[in-house]
């Protein structure tokens, strides 16, 4: 039986710019096995946030194909896109996009809700993911209330709560202090290698890069392995 998580081949993407096309991503083929931890790493303008958009549905492939789980989101109609996205893909981005008039524990609770998850439950579950990462004294906390270390683990704790298969991060460290940021990707390791949830990052961070078990960096659009 096939351990792949991600299966992509021949993956491009264009931008139409005023006076002529932009090719961004350059027949990609990449395979990513269920729990990995991969980095994917690239100068400013490389396309590795885009890359990681088409792994998260967030955006589309202008050609190629991408399976995940089995599942092809080339034939995917959006509605089931969206549920998976929901259920199976956790997002960290490098600003937490917490809503700010929300406690702590709501904003962990949203995606349960969103999934149709009475409210009851979806507060048992973001209690636990709060405590997942250390976070159970700031549950009635108003995140505005919170620090930028404390605001990005809620971030993960929110990407974590319904168990996705895998977690795409997009600069984790890049809005945080050194010791900060050290503490941050200390925790997705650990929560690849505990919960066995595959983690994809995109970073210019090199330390937490060689965390990682397979770097790969993005160059003029192709992907090429780092040793």
């Amino acid at each position: 039986m096939s351990n792949l998580l991600y299966e992509l081949a021949g993956i491009g993407k264009d931008f139409e710019g005023p006076t002529e096309t932009i090719e961004v991503l350059k027949n990609i083929d990449l395979n990513v096995e269920a729990g990995e931890s991969l980095a994917i790493i690239g100068s400013s303008g490389s396309g590795k946030t885009t890359l990681l958009h088409i792994l998260g549905t967030l955006d589309t492939a202008s050609r190629g194909s991408i399976d995940f789980a089995g599942m092809r989101f080339n034939d995917m109609p959006a509605e089931k896109r969206a549920k998976v996205r929901n259920r199976e893909i956790g997002f960290i981005f490098q600003f937490h996009h917490l809503l700010p008039e929300f406690t702590t524990l709501e904003n962990v609770a949203l995606p349960a809700m969103m999934a149709g998850i009475s409210q009851k439950e979806a507060s048992d579950m973001a209690r636990e993911a709060l405590l997942l990462v250390g976070l159970e004294d700031r549950l009635t906390h108003r995140v505005t209330t919170l620090s930028g270390g404390e605001r990005q683990r809620v971030a993960i704790a929110r990407a974590v709560l319904l168990k996705p298969k895998v977690l795409l991060a997009d600069e984790p460290t890049g809005n945080l202090d050194e010791k900060t940021g050290r503490q941050v990707g200390d925790m997705l390791t650990s929560l690849n290698e505990e919960l066995g949830m595959t983690l994809i990052v995109v970073t210019h961070n090199m330390e937490l890069a060689g965390t990682m078990k397979r770097r790969l960096e993005l160059r003029s659009g192709e992907l090429y392995a780092q040793n």
